[in-house]
């Protein structure tokens, strides 16, 4: 996804990060007991859930939402065209129809979208939800200050990239048409398959428009979902939902709704949450976390704790941690140069260094190793578990540097140990072998992202990395390797310029497809093609461990986004 929510992930020993995950184990009821620990594991409805975050759920708007599924929290509130499969593992990575009748129906070249909205839909006032509210939804997200959503809409619509939403365009997008109440057409201006996927997005949640309010709709945006806001305090800090009567578990098969009321409490030091879940001790018994994982040192603590090690949930997500390289700097010009540190990486020093093979899992392909991503197992470079300096020194002498050679290495200095000088060290220690002097260049967190996605300012080594809007090859690899999306003047992630004519032929030649199986071994295949230009170096995907209340219930940790689902959750 375009700069993650989840970048500032897995904060340090004592604290946590933030990242979503991947693991041996496909899910986390597999690890532990999915439906709690002790006593009456039957889900029931009623009591208070607890949420405990770092991140406050800031513009709890539909319109300003970066979601992908609908979210965790907004998911509570805000129901979609489609919605993310609230199952367990790769199941969870399916999409599924929310308010419409199915995934969409796509014309002969997945340029025309038609969906069909269920019978006895309603708001939280009991008014009906119509085609009309979806579409002014929409239109809302255009608009300048109510920024903040995926950039898809704009890109993929016609007449969306100039659209400014209904505040100042009365006359709304042709683009998207309702011929009656209950039906709502998409017209883009190119083949898109995964469409179905898009539309999970909040911002295809519905709003009346005799009930926007603007920038103040955010305080209480009018449910369609199973719950509505009753409070919301410093701007999603604090966000106090109940139940909507009018939600009906007959339109809606993928949301429980087993708590009475939910009480989000965020702004949280991440070592305060985690403490707080351990000991359980009142409210916090029936409390979960949907952004806090644990780090080295406390999963260690909890792995000695029979108890404790009951209720941690392993979860799985799209995501790769990766070194980066800008060919139109020396010496990463030379393919050479960037074959040999593919070579020299020493992936088990990196592995110990982002806390080890419990929160990680070594990488030697782009694409995330899930199915739905179209994963490919290759190993091009093949460096073995602790590198190969030999064949790294033979490639340099090639490539002119027989002597070895001195590079910088641009990290962050926040300890997310991802792009933390902790993995820059182990990189630092590995090249060393291989007659590379690398020098570490660390920055604060906004001037690593400001410096790392200008093409102006962009470093020729660095570490990066990535996550995926929706569990599918396509926004996991466009952005990052499609030519015609290089930024020169804005936040650009095509960090090796690649423009490739048949790298992009391919693109567009997968996004016609509506065969998602079909499409994903071809984002395989185009995966190890790229792979061999050896413009990055997959280091490894990360592993979420969470924990959770000792009285909570039905946990389901699917691998759309590796988070714990609140709408599948009980307490006792």
């Amino acid at each position: 996804m375009r700069q993650p929510s989840v970048n500032s992930a897995r904060v340090a020993a004592t604290s946590i990060g933030l990242v979503l995950a991947l693991g041996a184990a496909a899910c986390g009821p597999k690890d532990n007991d999915a439906k709690g620990s002790g006593g009456d594991s039957t889900p029931h409805k009623g009591g208070t859930l607890t949420i405990l975050n770092s991140n406050p759920q800031q513009d709890f708007d539909p319109a300003r939402l970066y979601t992908s599924g609908g979210g965790k929290v907004p998911s509570l509130v805000f129901r979609t065209l489609t919605t993310r499969n609230r199952e367990n593992g790769a199941a969870g990575a399916k999409v599924v129809p929310d308010l419409a009748t199915d995934t969409g129906r796509p014309n002969k070249d997945a340029t025309v979208w038609t969906y069909t909205l269920k019978k006895g839909l309603k708001y939280e006032d009991g008014s009906p939800i119509t085609s009309a509210d979806i579409k002014y939804g929409i239109e809302r997200s255009f608009a300048p200050e109510l920024s903040g959503g995926a950039p898809y809409l704009r890109d993929w619509l016609i007449g969306g990239a100039d659209y400014q939403g209904p505040y100042k365009d009365k006359g709304g997008l042709d683009s998207i048409r309702t011929p009656d109440a209950r039906t709502i057409v998409f017209h883009l201006n190119k083949p898109e398959g995964e469409f179905p996927f898009l539309a999970t997005q909040t911002q295809f949640a519905p709003v009346p428009k005799a009930k926007d309010t603007g920038t103040k709709y955010e305080q209480h945006p009018v449910s369609s979902g199973p719950y509505k806001v009753v409070k919301n305090e410093n701007d999603g800090e604090r966000l106090i939902l109940e139940r909507n009567t009018y939600w009906s578990a007959a339109t809606d098969a993928e949301r429980k709704a087993y708590p009475d009321k939910i009480d989000v409490r965020s702004g949280l030091d991440s070592s305060v949450i985690n403490q707080r879940l351990s000991a359980s001790q009142g409210a916090d018994a029936a409390a979960v976390t949907t952004d806090t994982n644990l780090g080295p040192a406390e999963l260690a603590k909890v792995t000695g704790d029979k108890s404790l090690a009951a209720r941690v949930g392993t979860g799985h997500f799209g995501y790769t941690d990766y070194i980066a390289f800008n060919p139109k700097v020396k010496p990463f010009d030379d393919i050479r140069v960037r074959q040999a540190i593919s070579y020299a990486i020493d992936r088990s020093s990196v592995v110990n260094a982002a806390g080890g093979s419990a929160l990680a899992e070594a990488a030697t392909t782009f694409l995330p190793n899930q199915k739905s991503f179209g994963y490919t197992p290759y190993d091009l470079f093949p460096a073995g578990k602790t590198g190969n300096p030999a064949k790294a020194k033979e490639l340099l002498a090639q490539a002119g540097h027989k002597n070895g050679l001195t590079v910088t290495l641009t990290h962050s200095n926040s300890k997310d140990f991802e792009t933390s000088p902790e993995i820059a060290t182990a990189i630092q220690d590995a090249l060393k072998k291989a007659g590379i002097t690398v020098k570490l260049q660390g920055l604060e967190e906004n001037d690593y992202s400001d410096k790392t996605h200008n093409a102006k300012t962009e470093p020729g080594f660095f570490l990066a990395h990535w996550g995926a809007d929706w569990p599918s090859g396509g926004p996991f690899l466009a952005p990052i390797f499609d030519g015609r999306q290089i930024v020169k003047d804005g936040a650009n992630f095509n960090t090796g310029f690649l423009n490739d004519k048949s790298v992009n032929d391919e693109i567009d030649a997968i996004n016609k497809l509506t065969d998602l199986d079909e499409a994903a071994k071809r984002w395989g295949a185009l995966d190890k093609k790229i792979g061999e230009q050896a413009l990055t170096v997959p280091l490894f995907h990360p592993v979420y461990k969470r924990l959770y209340g000792k009285d909570v219930r039905n946990i389901v940790i699917s691998d759309w986004d590796g988070v714990l689902d609140p709408s599948q959750v009980a307490v006792k």
